[in-house]
């Protein structure tokens, strides 16, 4: 049989489905696809956590099939609503006939507005514990990481959390451990993952980990929605990482994010970089051209400076950078500074516009350059000292925090 289940524990399978092609998930470039994972529990009875998308239901089907006939589950536990995970809820129920649905209060609402025609669903409340097939399962509520309805399942007696889409990445594996994939690759994509679906939530992801901690979880497995699975000693390293990822601590790193249209935007870009590596601080040049959206995304994580650079054009700035930055925003960075520059024809709106936008996100503006057609010797200097002064002001932040 094709599609088989994958023990992770004793008694406790992944069944989930592997999306290879996938390249895009709402506006974030996935580059290795991703996984949707759903768990098996056996005990005296059956409980399934989450489903996957839609169209591979029958992939998770015959994953199921290879441990228990498909009407043996007797519960079906949904940490997170989003379809990605509750897609293929409806078509498991016209084979299984569950004794509940089990969801956070507002798990249960959403599932309800998504699905139609749900039986009844059994809300549980933050911090419940219930006995199903004779194992113990707590149920955590995680609202806002990263919708309301979000919560944790956890095992004490296996030491399994079921940790919805937190800890996860949109990485397509057929080895289902982080311990067998490419470390570095994993960390990567965890941060981009990060990034790009949780960095808003950065405060409650703080809270969370000490309220974990605080209830005594220490888990074994961290089995999460999307990606391979962290057992032994990468359990406490995702834990470093989303305590690291959280903070967005500011570093010496900056990025240069910016479009052109005859290259002296570019060249303004340039010399800002040299600026900045002059002083022996990084500079990152994220020309739009080629970099999406999701990139720069995850480059700010790692950056404490943001720099934006567009051409003029219809009297407003270039759309790529509208699009990142429109992105960013909801994002909602911390702990950045900024500064702005560009080049225009006859009017020269970008740079204010660019300035605005950073307002917006509260990343204070330390410098601007403006320049009417091609940068001359003069107004690349200029460039340059603006590329000094945020690498300065860099140096002095992180000297301070590291001064503390």
């Amino acid at each position: 049989m094709t599609f088989k289940a994958v023990e992770i524990a004793k008694d406790v399978y992944w069944v989930g489905a592997i999306d290879w092609p996938l390249s895009d998930f709402h506006g974030y470039t996935t580059y290795r696809g991703s996984t949707y994972n759903a768990y098996l529990v056996v005990g005296d009875e059956v409980i399934l956590v989450d489903t996957v998308k839609k169209h591979l239901f029958k992939e998770m089907v015959k994953r199921i099939a290879s441990v228990i006939p498909l009407e043996k589950i007797d519960y079906v536990i949904s940490n997170h609503a989003e379809m990605d995970h509750s897609g293929a809820l409806v078509e498991l129920l016209k084979y299984a006939k569950p004794k509940a649905i089990i969801a956070s209060q507002m798990g249960a609402k959403n599932l309800k507005m998504q699905l139609h025609n749900l039986p009844e669903i059994t809300v549980v409340k933050d911090g419940e514990e219930k006995i199903l097939g004779g194992i113990k399962f707590k149920f955590i509520e995680t609202r806002m990481l990263h919708w309301p309805d979000s919560m944790f399942t956890w095992l004490p007696e296996r030491e399994i959390l079921f940790s919805q889409d937190a800890f996860g990445m949109h990485y397509a594996v057929s080895k289902i451990f982080v311990d067998e994939n490419d470390r570095h690759t994993v960390e990567w994509e965890m941060a981009y993952y990060y990034a790009n679906i949780l960095m808003p939530y950065s405060n409650l992801v703080l809270k969370l980990l000490e309220r974990v901690e605080a209830l005594g979880i220490k888990p074994k497995i961290i089995a999460s929605d999307h990606g391979p699975i962290f057992r032994g000693n990468d359990v406490t390293w995702a834990i470093q990482l989303y305590r690291k990822f959280a903070l967005q601590e500011p570093s010496k790193r900056a990025i240069i994010v910016y479009d052109t249209m005859w290259g002296s935007t570019e060249l303004m870009a340039k010399a800002i970089a040299d600026g900045i590596v002059s002083e022996k601080v990084e500079a990152v040049l994220l020309p739009l051209s080629k970099t999406k959206r999701s990139d720069v995304a995850t480059e700010i994580l790692y950056s404490g400076a943001i720099i934006v650079g567009s051409p003029t054009i219809n009297n407003t700035l270039f759309p790529s950078l509208a699009d990142v930055l429109t992105y960013l925003f909801g994002l909602r960075p911390q702990n950045k500074i900024g500064a702005v520059f560009g080049s225009y024809g006859w009017s020269g709106e970008a740079t204010k516009q660019l300035v605005e936008y950073l307002e917006k996100m509260k990343i204070p503006i330390i410098g601007e350059v403006k320049c009417q057609f091609v940068p001359d010797d003069e107004k690349l200097r200029e460039c340059f000292e603006l590329g000094v002064k945020v690498a300065r002001e860099l140096k002095n932040i992180c000297g301070e925090k590291q001064n503390g």
